[in-house]
């Protein structure tokens, strides 16, 4: 039986090797397979036991280990058990390589998917830019696959250094073709490092204010105050000026007010610590100062200058309500009086009534003189 195997051949090889190599490829898959599971298993059951993320990437990444390139690597384990030509042994090689290759490739690019995931969730919960993690995604796969597709072809024995020219010449090409499109991505990448802004954060400029949405590659969308939503290019959105207020530490008021120059020197001088007792007892606040600025021409001013150390807007106009009620009743017991714009003409000498006769006096005569010179110009 044995000799009939030895001395039936297909493709030139006895039946006896193409046996062994078949039980050999068998054997390889099953031991393959199940290293692979005991290995898994041992992993995760050490990155249930830990705190960090890379060790459950390294699992997730070994699960996702492809079927197909654990039976090629049976297949050519088993191939080993034929007596091939040296042909054959440099093709083997070849294929060897390129199921490595594969596979690594495959490995690589599911712990870059996994790792942006958990990244862009992460961005998610904290508010955080996910431009860069995207973008930083996708160079790392086109480079993952660029980088494979050249090794296998250097393997192969294709001379890649003309195909790598032809690609840089081409790159040129695309990118002056779409030099607008290129340029904002080049401006999301810009605002991912240098992070100017982050998603709920309120900005301004030009005419334009309020919440950052959404960060796109090439556009980001803000939420205007009146509801309706604002989509901006990324490259003329960075040639603005824009104010985060999203990012203050804390807010300086200055307000003023006026008083009646009814007020004496003595009244005068109770009023910064009557503004200082109000600023203080509103909360959340820093007083800085307060002071007689100036003579009005119908009040006497003075400034406030205070901090709220909360950005919150509502907050500061809660603050600024307390204050100014505070400040009303204050002054109101003190019987100083808030100023108002006003006028008042003071006659000196006579009364209003004789100041009146007096013109009606005076202007008789003019009238007289105006009616006796009238006649005479009608002779001339």
């Amino acid at each position: 039986m044995i000799t009939w195997f030895d001395s039936y051949k297909l493709l030139g090889i006895p039946a006896t090797q193409w046996i062994y190599a078949a039980v050999a490829a068998l054997v390889s898959y099953v031991v393959i397979s199940s290293a692979l599971r005991v290995l898994v298993a041992r992993l995760a059951a050490v990155a249930a036991r830990t705190s960090t993320h890379f060790d459950d990437i390294i699992v997730d990444v070994l699960r996702r280990t492809h079927r197909l390139t654990v039976f090629m690597a049976a297949v050519l384990i088993g191939t080993e058990f034929l007596d091939l030509s040296a042909k054959w042994d440099n093709r083997l090689s070849h294929l060897w390589f390129l199921v490595i290759g594969f596979q690594l490739a495959l490995w690589v690019n599911h712990g870059v998917s996994v790792w942006s995931a958990h990244r862009l969730q992460s961005a998610a919960a904290t508010a955080h830019n996910p431009v860069i993690t995207t973008m930083m995604s996708w160079m790392l796969r086109a480079l993952l696959w660029s980088v494979l597709l050249l090794a296998i072809l250097a393997n192969m024995g294709v001379n890649i250094t003309a195909f790598v020219a032809s690609l840089g010449v081409g790159g040129v090409a695309v990118a002056l073709a779409v030099q607008s499109i290129l340029s904002d991505l080049f401006a999301s990448l810009a605002i991912g490092l240098d992070k100017p802004f982050e998603i709920g954060d309120f900005i301004v400029f030009n005419d334009v204010a309020g919440s950052i949405e959404h960060i796109g590659l090439k556009t980001t969308r803000i939420r205007s105050l009146s509801g309706e939503q604002i989509v901006c290019s990324n490259t003329e959105l960075l040639k603005n000026t824009i104010h985060n207020y999203k990012r203050m530490s804390e807010r300086r008021i200055v307000f003023g007010f006026g008083v009646t120059y009814d007020c004496t020197p003595d009244q005068l001088r109770e009023v910064p610590q009557i503004v200082k007792t109000a600023v203080d007892a509103a909360g959340n606040t820093r007083f800085d100062r307060a002071h007689f600025k100036q003579f009005g021409e119908s009040s006497l001013d003075f400034e406030v200058v205070y901090y709220v150390t909360d950005p919150s807007f509502n907050l500061y106009m809660d603050i600024q309500q307390k204050i100014n009620l505070d400040l009303m009743s204050a002054l109101g017991e003190r019987n100083i009086e808030f100023a108002f714009p006003t006028r008042t003409l003071h006659v000196l000498g006579t009364s209003v009534s004789e100041a009146k006769a007096e013109q009606t006096e005076h202007a008789r005569p003019r009238i007289r003189s105006l009616g006796a010179s009238h006649p005479g110009s009608a002779a001339q």
